[in-house]
């Protein structure tokens, strides 16, 4: 890339915590934060929330008028996206760029005013601007008091990477100097739980790890959802105070054979890995955070499109969706931050039902992986300022 792009912050609110002190030590714990909890009437595994931040959101919600009607998925962005530009060092009434996404938007409220529809026939007022995709963008916007473009999209489970494209691109155009990127997702809701039920991609497992993310050896799915907001501050330039520098993206899309699967050899990654290393010899990588969902085929054809591109000594893989589940629009900047938290401890966080891989030190180039449904492929390099 031309121009140096500068991860100058990133907060996020997830079952991990949303102190990188907290969230480093529940990642070097290696027991998995997916349970089962009850949703809607029924109960099912998921990554939830700890109690003292769905105290935080309780209160954000109580804190305006405006905000009691707003969803999960916007008042967890807004949560984040407050800290970020604090660390950034930015303030409130800036001229910086917001792109944030989310795969499902506001669907807790959605299921809410559409069962009330179906029994009353007649809907609340505010039903359709709280249920927008562009909700939350413009309501962190109004939040932050923002005076720059706001953006908000679904491109599924890339969502937050497609963010950071978007950021890129704004600024290397000259037409922003600052972009607030990143994902938001709470999916912790019957109707999206029937539907990945569906889809026969939920886990039903009691085993101590219910998501056997990057397992090649599973014979059957094990997908299983979290709630997050994952939000990173982007500058153009060098900066003193750059966690790191995004110096590479890529980004493809596979010629669907089905509405939700991609090759078995992941096309779409290998072209978005190899656009994103550009000049770079694959050998110059340290680690992979992958998407790796916990699905039979969407794990082993990413670990197949690393293969055919990185050949037999690939760099050290590894993935958080055992831990904390798929966050859907938020996973591909919760992962981002997985990658910041290796190279400032200079540790490798592996999966701990996988073999053990040879950890190969300084961590100093890490690429990131997100894909959503139809094959739409994010790959994102950073480096060690």
């Amino acid at each position: 890339m031309s121009q140096k792009i500068a991860i100058t912050s990133l907060s996020s609110i997830s079952p991990l915590g949303n102190s990188p002190e907290l969230i480093w030590q529940n990642y070097l714990n290696e027991e998995t934060l997916i349970a089962e909890h009850p949703i809607g009437n029924t109960k099912a595994l998921a990554a939830v929330l700890p109690d003292y931040l769905k105290e935080e959101i309780a209160k954000l919600k109580d804190s305006e008028s405006k905000y009691k009607n707003l969803d999960n998925s916007v008042l967890y962005a807004i949560l984040a996206s407050r800290k970020a530009i604090e660390n950034s060092g930015w303030k409130q009434g800036d001229d910086f760029g917001i792109n944030i996404g989310s795969s499902r938007g506001s669907t807790q409220l959605f299921e809410k005013h559409f069962q009330e529809f179906l029994e009353t026939g007649k809907t609340h007022t505010l039903a359709s601007p709280t249920t927008t995709l562009g909700n939350i963008s413009s309501w962190i916007a109004h939040d932050l008091n923002s005076r720059g473009p706001e953006i908000s999209h679904s491109i599924t489970c890339s969502t937050a990477l497609h963010a950071v494209l978007n950021g890129v691109a704004w600024l290397r155009s000259g037409m922003a100097e600052k972009f607030l990127v990143g994902g938001s997702e709470a999916p912790l809701t019957p109707f999206t739980i029937a539907q990945m039920n569906a889809l026969k991609i939920y886990s039903k497992s009691q085993d101590t790890y219910p998501c056997r993310a990057f397992d090649m050896e599973k014979n059957q799915n094990s997908m299983v959802l979290g709630e997050a907001a994952s939000v990173a501050c982007l500058e153009i330039g060098e900066k003193q105070n750059a966690l790191a520098y995004i110096e590479g993206i890529g980004y493809a899309t596979e010629i669907l054979e089905h509405s939700i699967s991609i090759s078995t050899e992941a096309q779409c990654f290998q072209k978005s890995m190899k656009m994103a290393l550009g000049t770079i010899h694959p050998d110059e990588i340290d680690a992979i955070v992958m998407h790796a969902p916990g699905t039979i085929k969407g794990d082993s054809s990413e670990l197949k499109a690393i293969e055919l591109l990185f050949g037999n000594d690939f760099p050290m893989l590894t993935t958080n969706k055992w831990k904390i589940g798929h966050t859907f629009g938020a996973s591909g900047m919760l992962s981002i931050e997985m990658a910041l938290l290796m190279m400032q401890h200079q540790k490798f966080i592996g999966v701990p039902f996988t073999e053990n891989q040879k950890e190969k030190k300084p961590i100093n180039k890490v690429l990131i992986n997100a894909v959503g449904f139809g094959g739409n492929a994010v790959s994102i390099l950073i480096v060690k300022p």
